[in-house]
C-alpha cells in the first residue's frame, strides 16, 4: 500500500492539472538505480494505466506503480512540503535502509529484490 499525505495529494493533483498533456490523469511512481545511496524514486504523470499496474486511488486521482517496485516502497508515504528552498516531495520509506541527504535516494535491505532494469 501506498499513502499520500494531504498536501502531497494536493500537489500531484495541481501537476496532473498544469501539465502540458490534458490525457496525463495517472502519476506514476517508481524506482530505478542511481543516486548516492543506490536507488532513486520516479515521479512521472502518465496517460494510460497497464494492466499489470497496482492502482492506488484518492478522490479522482490515480497513482500507479509496476508490481516490481512493490518490495522497495510498500508502506510508503509520499509528503509534499514547503520550506526556504521551495517545495518538494518527502518520501517516508520503511523500506529504506539508508537515504542520502537530499531525501530522494535510499537504499534497501539486501534481501528486498531489486527494482527491474529499465
Amino acid at each position: 500500500m501506498i499513502y499520500l499525505s494531504p498536501e502531497a495529494a494536493q500537489e500531484v493533483q495541481r501537476l496532473i492539472n498544469t501539465g502540458s498533456n490534458p490525457k496525463n490523469r495517472v502519476f506514476r511512481l517508481g524506482v530505478q538505480s542511481g543516486g548516492c545511496s543506490g536507488l532513486v524514486y520516479t515521479l512521472t504523470p502518465s496517460a494510460d494505466l497497464l494492466p499489470t499496474d497496482l492502482v492506488w486511488d484518492w478522490d479522482d486521482l490515480k497513482i500507479a506503480i509496476a508490481p516490481d517496485f512493490l518490495p522497495q516502497i510498500d508502506g510508503m508515504t509520499l509528503d509534499f512540503a514547503q520550506d526556504l528552498m521551495g517545495g518538494g516531495f518527502r518520501f517516508h520509506n520503511p523500506n529504506a535502509v539508508e537515504t542520502c541527504g537530499c531525501g530522494a535516494s535510499f537504499s534497501v535491505a539486501a534481501t528486498t529484490p531489486p527494482p527491474p532494469m529499465q
